[in-house]
């Protein structure tokens, strides 16, 4: 069975898709149908999916696919990671007292849990976990990684939201990939709670697991991700969409989400056949 190796840190550019287990080249299959979801939420974007039982993929809109873009929340996976590693974050119940600060997102203002905060997409706690992970120890693990860019800025409690650090949807393919086949230089126990924190749907016909994120570019356009995989009868789809809208004001969270699974449907997923 074929398996594709994918690197964070390298386009699909340069390794279009190198089969793991032979020399021979897959070539991606372009889907224009799914234009319609994102023209019916008036919204740019592209979507990939790789299909890990048969080593296919399928983009829509490849000129997105390979451009770099504020990875915003879903950088969470990546301080999650690193913060478990090195001991930062002991496990998905270690509570981080709330500063007393109070913000936008009500879920926020409170104590919270890694699992709660990962959950909620708590800004304010894994600000706190980049602080003690420290720039110098941040940045090692982002170049073991080849993760985007690799770029940190001035901040290291804000440069996934600044515009500094950049990772493109396939380098964000690559990575969730990866992860779900314990393949990261990390411990096991680490890529496995990380896997868990990322479980959103879990039943008898399917496991739908993602990390989302929206942040700003540097014309204050909207950019929302939602990067994960689908599980059905034990075989994982990995997939990434990606929104692009001018509108700062967009309703994000229910735009990607609707994207994504309008996507996953038209697919055939969510009724255990896959």
């Amino acid at each position: 069975m074929k398996r594709i190796l994918f690197i964070a840190g390298f386009s699909f550019n340069f390794l279009f898709l190198i089969s793991f287990s032979s020399c021979s080249v897959n070539r991606a299959k372009v889907d224009n149908s799914l234009k319609t979801y994102f023209d019916q939420n008036k919204v740019d974007g592209c979507f990939t999916m790789f299909n890990n039982s048969d080593g296919k993929v399928t983009v829509y809109n490849m000129a997105l696919d390979t451009v770099r873009f504020l990875p915003a929340s879903t950088f969470k996976i990546v301080n999650s990671l690193i913060g478990l590693e090195i001991g930062k974050i002991t496990d998905e119940k270690m509570v981080i007292k709330w500063d007393g600060i109070k913000r936008r997102v009500e879920e926020w203002n409170k104590d919270l849990t890694m699992e709660e905060a990962f959950k909620v997409s708590a800004v304010n706690y894994y600000q706190e976990v980049a602080r003690r992970i420290g720039k110098d120890t941040m940045r090692h693990w982002l170049d073991s990684l080849h993760y985007g860019n690799m770029k940190i800025g001035k901040y290291v409690d804000s440069f996934w939201l600044d515009n500094s650090l950049k990772i493109s949807p396939d380098e964000q393919l690559g990575l969730v990939k990866r992860l779900y086949f314990d393949q990261l230089p990390f411990q096991k126990r680490t890529q496995q709670i990380v896997r868990d924190v990322m479980t959103q749907e879990d039943n008898t016909l399917y496991t739908l697991s993602y990390k989302t994120g929206w942040g700003f570019d540097e014309n204050n356009h909207s950019i929302g991700w939602m990067v994960g995989w689908i599980e059905e009868n034990k075989h994982p789809y990995f997939f990434v969409t990606l929104v692009k809208s001018p509108d700062p004001n967009i309703d994000m969270r229910a735009v990607r989400l609707n994207i994504t699974k309008a996507i996953l449907k038209q697919y055939g997923f969510f009724e255990g056949r896959m």
